[in-house]
Formats: C-alpha cells, sequence, structure tokens
C-alpha cells in the first residue's frame, strides 16, 4: 500500500522529486504512480508504449495533471528516425541530420516549433532533444543521423534554432548528450563509451554546439554515460562531478559553461551505468555528481522501484554519502522547472499546424548518377529491397520505415521484401542478392539501406545487385558516408516517414502539389 508522505518530511519529498519514472499505460496513469506525484514526485517520461494517438496522449496526461497541476511530461521526440508521437507510423519531420544537410536555421526553428506545437497540444511539456552531437566518428551505431552533421558551428547554428523553435512554442528543450556522444562507436545503451579526445579538441569541437544552447536559453542538459578521461578518467559524464560541476556548472570565468538550468540524466538503467554501479548506487552518485532529475527510462517502473531509489536517496543522506543541501538544491530546480512550463505555455506563440516537415525533407534529398543524362522517372511497378540493420534502443523497432509503402501507393503492383543481417549469415551476401534478384524479376529494382558504411552485409549485398542489374536504384537513409553507388543514388539523411515520402516522389516523377 502506497504511504503518504507528510509535507513537512522534505527529505523524503525531495528525493521523491528527482526521480522521473516510465510506466507502462495509455489511457490512465497507475494509482500508484498518481499517489507519488501527490507524495512529491514531480516528473513522468512518456515512451512509445504510452502512446497511440494525439487525442489519447492529451487524455492520459490531463489525468496525470489531476494528481499534480505542475507535473513535467518528457518524451524524446526528436523527430526523424527518433519518434514517440508518430512511433507506429514514422515522423512527420525529418531528423537532426537531414536538416543539417539542408543548413537552413530558419527552417529547423520552423520544424521544432512544429514538434513543439504538436507536443503542446498533447500535453507534453519537455523535449529531451535536440541531439547536440557531432558525428565525427562515422563508425557511431546510436548518433548518426541524430546528428546536425560532422561540423561544430554546422550543429551550434542549428542546435540553438531547434532550442528556440521548441521553446516558442512552451515546451523545455534538453539538449543531449553532454559533454558530446558524437566521438564514440559504442552505445551507452549496452556498454561504457571511451572518448579519447583532448581539452582543447573537446572545447573546440564537442562543447561548441552545448555553449551556444546554453546562451540561447536551453532550460535543461542531458548528461551522457560516456567515459572521457580527459575531464574524469573513472566516472561516467552523468556520474562525475568534474564533468556535471567543474565543466556544466561552473562560470564561464572560471572555464566552465556558466549553466544553471536543470540537467537531467541520460536513461540511468542504461548498462553503462547500472552494469557498473548499480541502479541505486547510480542514482546517488548521479545526484551527488549534479545531476538534478533522474530519467529511469528502460522498462516500466512499478512503485517498488520508484520506493526503492527514493530510498535508496534517502539513506545516501542519512549516511553522508549525498549532502541534503544538493538533493534538495536538484529537487528545486526540478520544482522550477515545473513553475517555467506552465508559465512558457500561457505566453507561447504556437504556430498554425503546417507541412513544414515534409517540405523539409524534400529539401534535404540529394540525387547523385552513375551516368549522363536526367533521371527518368519509374512509370511501371517496381520491386523494393528493403536492406534492414538492427535498430539502436532509441529509435526502435516499431517504427516503419523506407519508401516501399509509397512506392506501392504511387505505382499500383509494386512489391516489398525485407531482408536483415540473419538472412545474409544464412544465405550469404550473394545468396541473398540473388533471392533479392528472383523477388525482383522482371521488375525495376530499389535497394534501400541504412548506414551502409557500417554494415559489410549491407555494403555487399548491395555490390552485388548493382554487378547484376546496373539499373538498379539506391536509396540510402541512414548517414550518406559511403561512395553513391546504383545507376541512381538517392540520400535522404534519415528515415522518417516524410523522408520516404520524398523520395518516393522523386523515384516516380511526382510533382509536389
Amino acid at each position: 500500500m502506497t504511504t503518504v508522505v507528510p509535507e513537512s518530511d522534505t527529505l523524503t519529498r525531495d528525493a521523491l522529486a528527482v526521480l522521473q519514472p516510465t510506466f507502462a499505460g495509455t489511457h490512465r496513469a497507475p494509482d500508484w504512480l498518481l499517489a507519488q506525484l501527490e507524495n512529491g514526485m514531480t516528473g513522468v517520461g512518456l515512451f512509445g508504449r504510452n502512446v497511440v494517438s494525439a487525442e489519447q496522449l492529451a487524455e492520459l496526461t490531463a489525468h496525470l495533471r489531476q494528481a499534480r497541476p505542475d507535473v513535467l511530461v518528457a518524451v524524446d521526440e526528436e523527430g526523424g528516425d527518433v519518434t514517440r508521437l508518430d512511433v507506429h507510423g514514422g515522423s512527420s519531420v525529418p531528423g537532426n541530420h537531414a536538416l543539417g544537410s539542408v543548413d537552413d536555421p530558419e527552417l529547423t526553428r520552423e520544424v521544432a516549433a512544429e514538434i513543439g506545437r504538436r507536443l503542446a497540444a498533447c500535453g507534453v511539456n519537455v523535449n529531451w532533444a535536440p541531439s547536440a552531437d557531432i558525428n565525427s566518428d562515422p563508425e557511431n551505431p546510436v548518433i548518426g543521423v541524430r546528428s546536425f552533421g560532422e561540423e561544430p558551428g554546422l550543429v551550434a547554428r542549428h542546435t540553438v534554432a531547434y532550442v528556440e523553435g521548441l521553446q516558442s512554442a512552451g515546451v523545455a528543450a534538453c539538449v543531449k548528450h553532454f559533454p558530446g556522444h558524437g566521438n564514440t562507436n559504442v552505445d551507452s545503451h549496452h556498454a561504457l563509451p571511451r572518448i579519447d579526445i583532448d581539452l582543447t579538441t573537446l572545447h573546440e569541437r564537442e562543447l561548441e554546439p552545448f555553449r551556444a544552447a546554453i546562451a540561447a536559453g536551453t532550460r535543461c542538459v542531458m548528461s551522457a554515460h560516456i567515459l572521457v578521461p580527459a575531464l574524469d578518467p573513472d566516472r561516467p559524464g552523468t556520474l562525475s562531478p568534474a564533468v556535471l560541476g567543474d565543466l556544466l556548472r561552473a562560470p564561464v570565468a572560471d572555464g566552465g559553461l556558466g549553466f544553471d538550468g536543470l540537467i537531467y540524466t541520460d536513461a540511468i538503467e542504461m548498462q553503462a551505468v547500472a552494469g557498473t554501479y548499480g541502479l541505486e548506487q547510480g542514482c546517488v552518485l548521479a545526484v551527488a555528481a549534479g545531476a538534478d532529475a533522474l530519467c529511469i527510462g528502460g522498462t516500466p517502473s512499478d512503485e517498488a522501484e520508484v520506493l526503492r531509489l527514493r530510498d535508496a536517496l534517502v539513506n545516501a543522506v542519512r549516511s553522508g554519502q549525498l549532502p541534503e543541501e544538493r538533493l534538495h538544491q536538484a529537487a528545486e530546480r526540478v520544482r522550477a522547472l515545473g513553475r517555467w512550463t506552465g508559465t512558457a505555455r500561457e505566453h507561447a506563440a504556437v504556430p498554425e499546424a503546417s507541412g513544414v516537415g515534409l517540405t523539409a525533407a524534400r529539401r534535404a534529398v540529394r540525387i547523385s548518377r552513375a551516368e549522363d543524362g536526367p533521371f527518368r522517372p519509374l512509370t511501371e511497378p517496381a520491386h523494393v529491397a528493403t536492406l534492414s540493420p538492427a535498430a539502436n534502443i532509441a529509435v526502435g523497432e516499431e517504427t516503419p520505415w523506407g519508401p516501399g509503402a509509397e512506392l506501392t501507393r504511387l505505382l499500383p503492383g509494386t512489391t516489398v521484401s525485407a531482408h536483415a543481417g540473419t538472412d545474409a549469415q544464412r544465405a550469404g551476401s550473394a545468396g541473398l542478392a540473388e533471392e533479392v534478384l528472383a523477388a525482383a524479376g522482371e521488375r525495376h529494382l530499389v535497394a534501400v539501406v541504412r548506414d551502409r558504411h557500417r554494415h559489410t552485409w549491407i555494403a555487399d549485398t548491395v555490390t552485388e545487385l548493382v554487378a547484376a542489374r546496373p539499373d538498379t536504384i539506391v536509396v540510402e537513409m541512414g548517414v550518406p558516408h559511403a561512395a553513391p553507388v546504383g545507376a541512381t543514388h538517392l540520400a535522404t539523411y534519415g528515415a522518417a516517414r516524410v523522408c520516404a515520402q520524398a523520395a518516393a516522389e522523386i523515384l516516380t516523377g511526382h510533382q509536389p502539389g
């Protein structure tokens, strides 16, 4: 049974305030969660499992506000590949890499304002976005198209535009993943990435977008579970006083970034933290290091987990491991953000619904030709072969991608086949290519890939297809780092639904109305 926490029990209420759990449910939150919101918990995180429709989500968030009117409701709606609002159909706006490829900050601002409009209409007031990571390692398995690009100045100006657009709609931005998750080939969901760069490079490259976002007024910054020995040889950023205190919080005059807003942790149960320190100790160390809000974002939480983490924080204060004033400071920052969201929503300049997402996706597509002359659009049914790498946890497996559905609509009779790495392991790249060619028959062949440069089986299969069918069209929907191949090569810079639609329009010669 849930115990009611007395108003006078400041320590327990502060411990609850910094916890931001997730839960299972679409139309109603669990009774225990509502009770803990009344007891002092300040916010929750929502994921695709909580979303059926905009109307349903608005109903769910209204239900949460019955327990706590200033509750923080957060999602990671980056747009593009990482979407929660459009988890079942694909995003209506392109992601960061597409926006960075266009390099029109005003367009990025408009896209972010559209995301903010939709979130606000659903009752969401914190967005764990944008990613300010610089994708400096082409082998990065978790950032990729979530980054605006590889050049610090470009990433900085688009991060600022995104923050300004999102917050103009009354939704708090949370710039991530501090101090920069781009220069790694390890996914922190699974292990602890190590970034061996010197302090000069860190300040001139990784930190430039965060510095710009702070100057632009981002309300929140999210820490990364990455080890940067130049800053702290022992603890990952989320647990490091050197990273969160000496660098992010410290005044600019003292070499820091001077951030005084809210610090969220990345999902604290990720293996980079929980696998080494344990969930309870990870929470304690994160708050002690300077974090304010603990995102518990993997599997849905239950009351027992929340109370266990609450008690771990309370006991750490009583044992002297966690200063009580640090916990209270964190709790007050979270409560202050709740107050800001209410005021910001009242004064938001919310735009009208627009088609800016599709406009941006169309502008992002790049076409390369292996032969002279204009591209001849497809006029007859084609065969679309999608070569699908395993999705990282941030993207998830639920969201469909690729232009197959749109091409089928525009060219009735088009067929689609999907192939995974296990297919290549079974048949080999040559064997898989033979299967694709057999399925295609006499139809035009469209090979759809993501991050061909990172997946040998995809690269080898595409090579086999192009050798057998030189007229093969290749659509790259990840980072287009590999050289273009095929008679025609389209790069969409992301796999959002609108990116797929833009590619299909080009392939069929469809003129946007």
